[in-house]
């Protein structure tokens, strides 16, 4: 799928060969030996621990607290971390830069996202075979395929109440985790395109059926059964249920935004053939956004999806590399004239939302 999305691109010799020397310079100055990845292994064992740890703690503290402020804390809280922590791991494990073995890389990515209630087959198909090939490409990129309340490439459709997305957005963002998990997957799974396209109808149909039903008994069942407010005062779970998701989505979808739609993300076009204007170098760097892309912190916080050029560039390299990475990347493109899209994570928050009050404007 890879080769036949890059032939889909414009063939500019100058972007292939300034392509194999970024590739050239990273396998010269970053190490991959076995002391490397061996202190990796150790780094990553612990920031799962890390992460996984306060997010037991906050889990366990539903069942435990009394206080309904602070329980509604404790399941913001707990949404919050499963967020960073599958930013920190299932992006990885999708494009198996974390074990050797793919069936394994599958099996945690899969449970990870039993954790968020996201349907993980049908997210990775559209990601890996869509979404990385050609980024911000109408009829190819299917991140692209937004509602149509938010208008954000030139070409869709204008309607008049695009003038005020802006304002509104922030708000409707706030529904989009559960959108996602209990309207989108649905409607991917019952579609006829995904049934007729899926290898093992009998695994895909299981995981549906077990990460939905996992994630509605522990997130809210054993809650509603077990936590202090199981009686009388039950709509308390079901508040702290909706504020989770509602703080959870803000931030995933403002983070998500921010790596492909600020005001100086580009949207290639394609030509009646359905041919790409830009090389597929072009592509992945002029259509992606970073946010402190040479930090460590930032980084380690967000798993990599702060270095977004770097990881559409080569997904098959773990994000703890990208900081290191990009310190090559960013010199290599200055040094050929080209200037990566670049904003802190509140400046990109505000950019995004210039670009909607852009594209709000009759064009």
């Amino acid at each position: 799928m890879g080769h036949c999305m890059k032939k889909k691109h414009l063939q500019v010799e100058k972007d292939n060969q300034l392509f194999k020397e970024i590739c050239s310079k990273i396998n010269q100055e970053l190490v991959f030996d076995t002391s490397a990845k061996n202190e990796i292994a150790v780094f990553l064992v612990i920031k799962f621990l890390v992460y996984f740890s306060l997010m037991v703690v906050t889990y366990s503290l539903l069942f435990t607290i009394q206080n309904p402020i602070l329980f509604l804390i404790c399941f913001v809280s707990y949404g919050f971390l499963s967020l960073l922590f599958a930013f920190n791991f299932s992006h990885d494990f999708s494009h198996n830069t974390v074990f050797k073995s793919k069936t394994l890389n599958n099996f945690c990515f899969t449970a990870i996202y039993t954790l968020v209630g996201a349907h993980a087959a049908a997210w990775k198909k559209r990601h890996v075979h869509s979404h990385h090939f050609a980024p911000n490409v109408a009829g190819y990129d299917s991140d692209l395929e937004i509602s149509r309340l938010i208008r954000v490439t030139p070409e869709s459709k204008w309607y008049s109440f695009h003038r005020f997305q802006y304002i509104y957005a922030p708000f409707a963002y706030t529904s989009y985790s559960l959108f996602w998990i209990f309207v989108k997957d649905f409607v991917i799974f019952f579609s006829k395109n995904t049934n007729q396209d899926i290898d093992n109808k009998f695994t895909y149909h299981l995981t549906f059926w077990f990460q939905k039903s996992f994630y509605l008994i522990y997130i809210l069942v054993l809650p509603l059964l077990f936590s202090s407010f199981s009686g009388q005062n039950y709509w308390i779970v079901f508040v702290g249920f909706l504020l989770m998701h509602g703080c959870q989505s803000l931030f995933l979808l403002f983070t998500f935004f921010m790596t492909h739609h600020v005001e100086t993300t580009h949207y290639p076009t394609t030509d009646k053939d359905g041919y790409i204007n830009y090389s597929w170098l072009m592509n992945q760097i002029k259509s992606s956004n970073d946010m402190h892309p040479f930090s460590e912190s930032a980084n380690f916080i967000f798993g990599g999806f702060n270095n977004h050029i770097a990881h559409h560039l080569f997904p098959n390299i773990h994000h703890i590399h990208y900081p290191k990475l990009n310190r090559i990347l960013y010199k290599i493109l200055e040094e050929n004239e080209i200037y990566p899209n670049q904003t802190s994570y509140f400046g990109g928050i505000v950019s995004h939302l210039k670009l909607l009050k852009s594209r709000g404007e009759k064009s």
